[in-house]
């Protein structure tokens, strides 16, 4: 069954009462996605991970030369936050103005996301989740994986990333020095983001280290089996190859946290570092990948921090 006909949670009654259930979620290739509407027919979800709570609009002040499809700023409990009129990003028409905001943490910024108003919250098999590539014409960028519910209805899965760098414009990778080093290096890599990819992909560069990449957990780990059982085969270290794995925690398909579990099951993989690269910046989600294995975490995107991170890891 691709997802949980059980309710799972009140969307407005304390999205934070589960936590200990969702850590538990670690390695189990599911994840828990909170429905809502955007005043048409389609259904979309985000990760309830991303979410601290659902309330409805306070004032939202409009300051000057703001992005496209930012309405604002509201203060919300100490927190003063952009507000995102989803609606807009997406293209459509709503005939009232949208009332109800969902609060999100993302890469350690909060911020808020205007919508139509919340369904419930259900649990989905990470395997029964597709990429969204090619899928969605109008509305694919801003669309990262589509999954299915019971009764036929498609739910369209944000691409956060995607959605704030069209409002805030792509993080600016840094001043990021070379390695130097006697012989090659090479970063295997999994993400399922187009931007997190390109940035990624740009810090190595800067770096001087080679890269392999692949855009889901379960290419990754298709290609990591390859490599090991090639280099078995040659009498090798598969450390010689890759020093180090660079997830991303959700992925269709596989997520990062079974992926490394996979690795941290299989022996030819012994003396290489997990790292986990991802938006969910919470401390549950670092317990997740504690709980799995993943020897360092990074919260997306400050390339410094994450050249940081890797640094010590290659030399």
């Amino acid at each position: 069954m691709s997802y949980s006909e059980e309710m799972v949670g009140s969307a407005e009654d304390g999205l934070l009462d589960h936590i200990d259930a969702r850590i538990s979620l670690a390695g189990t290739n599911k994840m828990e996605i909170l429905l809502f509407s955007l005043g048409s027919d389609e259904k979309f979800g985000i990760n309830v991970f991303k979410v601290k709570e659902v309330s409805q609009v306070g004032k939202i002040t409009r300051t000057p030369n703001m992005p496209h499809g930012v309405d604002g700023i509201v203060s919300l409990r100490g927190h003063v936050m952009p507000v995102l009129n989803l609606a807009e990003f997406m293209g459509l028409s709503p005939s009232t103005p949208h009332q109800t905001m969902m609060v999100a943490e993302y890469s350690t910024h909060i911020l808020g996301f205007l919508v139509e108003g919340v369904d419930r919250i259900i649990r989905v098999d990470w395997d029964k989740v597709r990429p969204a590539e090619g899928m969605l014409s109008d509305k694919g960028a801003l669309i990262t994986a589509i999954t299915e519910l019971p009764d036929g209805t498609l739910v369209s899965l944000l691409d956060v990333e995607q959605i704030l760098s069209n409002a805030f414009g792509e993080a600016i990778v840094g001043n990021v020095e070379p390695i130097e080093s006697g012989h090659d290096l090479c970063v295997f890599f999994a993400d399922d983001s187009t931007i997190a990819r390109r940035k990624i992909t740009e810090v190595l560069d800067k770096m001087g280290v080679k890269h392999i990449q692949a855009n889901s957990g379960r290419e990754a780990w298709d290609r990591l089996k390859t490599m090991a059982d090639a280099a078995h085969s040659a009498g090798v270290s598969l450390h010689d190859q890759i020093q180090v794995i660079l997830t991303d925690a959700e992925m269709p398909e596989m997520d990062g946290y079974v992926l490394t579990q996979n690795i941290k099951a299989d022996h030819r993989f012994d003396g290489i570092p997990v790292v986990m690269h991802s938006s969910l910046s919470s401390d549950a989600n670092r317990a997740m990948g504690r709980r799995v294995g993943v020897d360092y975490y990074v919260s997306k995107f400050d390339s410094i921090v994450l050249s940081t991170t890797l640094r010590p890891l290659l030399t």
